[in-house]
């Protein structure tokens, strides 16, 4: 296992090092992809919290901006420092089984799954690339950042991430992520490695689009079922180790501090996932320039856009228990094993194919507004599954269109899509959301409001030819999500309010470690939500976050009633070049009934009758940037501070799941720094 990392890491610092060195240089060269020219960040630019700083003040300058694969807008880098969760790869509203890197789920209410074919499995998928995060860069000069983190119990994560524009109307940039966490109790490692490659090329004359998006995730994460709970070890001395304590399966594994390695076989899930996309578009419209004293810089306004757009991917998901404890899965799963002489294994394996075709047409009623446009298109899908009873083939036909509308003044910006499952495996499913976001004023700021509509198929994990249903058979309808919601931003007063409503029928979930259900009544979740940010004195900052959620209706869903998240910051800017943020920051949610997570069907599924009161989770935290040198230092989990009778320690746990705890005290530090070559 070591020596596979170092190979991965060798050859992307390798693929990196190549990159550099093929570098054009681009001084007083400004990138042309896209209809503007893009000004170059220099001396006199602003020193404020999202603008990057130079390497070299007298002569070092850059300008690069990014878009996503299907949005028109363009984008900056954030290089504020104010919250660490903009890097840490869990979301601050999320929960997990204690360990960064095992499955996680939002603590907000959150509809799982999206219409069309879904292989079920999302409890990771907070630590994968995938394809709607990737950006293509434009960039005046290459650019890396690297970031690495050092945690308690060897924790560790690096971030790489490099972009250059290898010719004026071809940029190319690659991303790695690797997240390697022993954790703090017995089989709780969690490796996960990540890689995403993009290409964004534009003709000279502007007519013609190629993007490329290759990405790959790996994950290795090992299950232990949860600590044993016929003890309360966590409250007994001779366990102030917390490795000591009893889990549920992996007991026979070893430990071992190395992030790198791995203690003994895998008892756990290994997902492996590639997925490659090539996009293409060719441009029908008027030409014109802009003429200055040395340069002609060329422009383009398309009427008319084709498109075609090619996607393939290969899933694999597997679980592996080569000691298996008859015991536990007889007990949560009722699977008898046979007792072998050689030891009971458990090795439940899926493996899924998929290739897809769309062909779209644009048609653009302002020339001079690329943001404003008219889509349709038919979408050919074909997947293939090595399944229970072998492998299986399914096709879908899939027809969209969609209409964009932000206007040039910026006052208005609607948005309407339409997805419509016409024929194949998931016939009948549909997508429909229109939102409409106005600009009233500069003191009121905007008003956005939205309304969707999904009907979608069960996902595969549902259907009894798979590996991972383990469950009586049964038959399940289609589930109909519909969401209103709104929201009023006001920058001015540093102020969001919003609220969602929610309306399912038909809800799917897993009722215990294995049985799937159905929930035919209908029933609605309201949460309503507030942020805004208080100036107590000319330093110190109050960052607050408020959500107040309630079901109605017989729903066999677990959400806590109210979750905040609060920050007090010291911030400021010191010798001119640094910017500091130091505090305190703190996270709650009300008591409520918490998911159990069944490991080998790597689902989060529904129990009413464990109830769990956690202390609310508090961090002190110190964070600074000297120009493009960033440090996130943090104490967190300082609730579980106890001070009794035995001693002051860090044990008086949090839980992420039933029997799942947090650790004790843990310190991590985050550096992140970037460079301008």
């Amino acid at each position: 296992m070591l020596k596979r990392y170092k190979v991965y890491t060798a050859c992307f610092a390798l693929l990196l090092l190549v990159l550099s060195g093929s570098a054009v240089a681009q001084r007083g060269i400004i990138p042309a992809i896209g209809n503007r020219q893009l000004p170059t960040v220099g001396r006199g630019a602003g020193q404020g919290g999202d603008s990057l700083q130079r390497r070299d003040q007298n002569a070092d300058s850059i300008t690069i901006v990014f878009n996503y694969l299907d949005s028109t807008r363009t984008n900056k880098f954030d290089s504020s420092i104010r919250d660490y969760y903009g890097r840490f790869p869990i979301p601050y509203s999320y929960h997990y089984l204690g360990n960064p890197g095992t499955a996680a789920r939002s603590i907000l209410f959150q509809p799982v799954g999206h219409p069309g074919w879904d292989p079920g499995y999302h409890a990771f998928d907070v630590y994968h690339y995938n394809l709607a995060g990737a950006r293509f860069f434009n960039t005046t000069r290459p650019y890396t950042e690297l970031g690495y983190t050092l945690g308690s119990q060897s924790q560790q994560f690096i971030d790489l991430i490099h972009t250059q524009n290898l010719k004026p109307y071809w940029n190319a940039s690659a991303q790695y992520r690797l997240v390697l966490s022993p954790g703090h109790f017995k089989n709780q490692r969690a490796a996960h490695n990540n890689y995403r490659l993009t290409s964004w090329y534009q003709s000279p004359r502007k007519r013609y689009n190629n993007y490329v998006i290759v990405l790959g995730n790996k994950s290795e994460v090992a299950e232990n079922g949860g600590i044993r709970n016929d003890t309360n070890y966590l409250e007994l001395p001779d366990f102030d180790d917390r490795f000591l304590i009893p889990v549920k399966i992996g007991n026979s594994v070893g430990f071992t501090r190395n992030p790198f390695e791995q203690a003994g076989s895998l008892i756990g899930n290994r997902y492996n996932e590639f997925n490659a996309l090539l996009r293409q578009q060719y441009d029908f419209g008027r030409k014109d320039s802009i003429v200055t004293d040395s340069t002609v810089i060329p422009l383009f306004y398309p009427r008319v856009r084709f498109e075609h757009t090619v996607n393939f991917s290969n899933q694999e998901y597997q679980f592996i228990d080569e000691e298996a404890d008859s015991i536990f899965y007889k007990t949560y799963y009722n699977i008898t094993l046979p007792n072998t002489a050689d030891g009971d294994t458990i090795n439940l394996l899926e493996r899924w194919r998929q290739l897809s075709n769309d062909f779209s047409i644009y048609q653009f009623p302002d020339a001079k507004n690329l943001q404003q446009f008219i889509k349709v298109g038919l979408q050919y899908q074909w997947f293939s599954g090595r399944l229970r009873n072998g492998r299986e083939s399914f096709f879908n036909l899939v027809a969209h269109g969609e209409y964009r509308n932000r206007t040039r003044n910026q006052k208005w910006d609607i948005q309407a899509i339409g997805r419509l499952w016409w024929s194949g495996y998931n016939a009948g499913d549909y997508h429909a959301y229109v939102t409409l976001q106005r600009l009233l004023s500069t003191k009121l700021g905007s008003l956005q409001v939205g309304f969707e509509n999904m009907n979608q198929s069960p996902s595969f994990a549902y259907d009894e030819r798979s590996n991972f249903y383990l469950g009586a058979p049964g038959s399940f309808n289609k589930e109909n999500t519909t969401h209103i919601f709104g929201r009023i931003i006001n920058p001015a007063l540093r102020l969001q309010l919003g609220a969602d409503y929610y309306l399912i029928s038909n809800y799917l979930y897993f009722k215990d470690f294995y049985q799937a259900a159905q929930q035919s009544s209908l029933f609605n979740v309201l949460m309503v939500h507030a942020s805004k940010s208080f100036r107590l004195t000319n330093r110190l900052n109050w960052y607050s976050e408020a959500y107040l959620q309630q079901k109605a209706g017989n729903a066999p869903i677990n959400i806590p009633l109210f979750f905040t998240r609060q920050r007090l910051a010291f911030e400021g800017t010191f010798y001119r070049n640094l910017h500091l943020s130091a505090g305190l920051e703190g996270r709650y949610h009300t008591p409520y009934r918490m998911d159990h997570y069944s490991p080998i069907i790597r689902q989060f599924t529904y129990q009413d009758t464990s109830r769990i009161a956690n202390r609310p989770d508090l961090s002190a935290f110190v964070h600074f940037r000297i120009r493009s040198f960033k440090a996130f230092a943090r104490f967190e989990n300082l609730n579980t501070v106890n001070i009794g009778p035995s001693g002051f320690g860090f044990d008086r746990h949090n839980f992420g799941s039933p029997d799942y705890p947090y650790p004790g005290l843990v310190f991590r530090l985050s550096i992140f720094w970037s460079f301008v070559n």
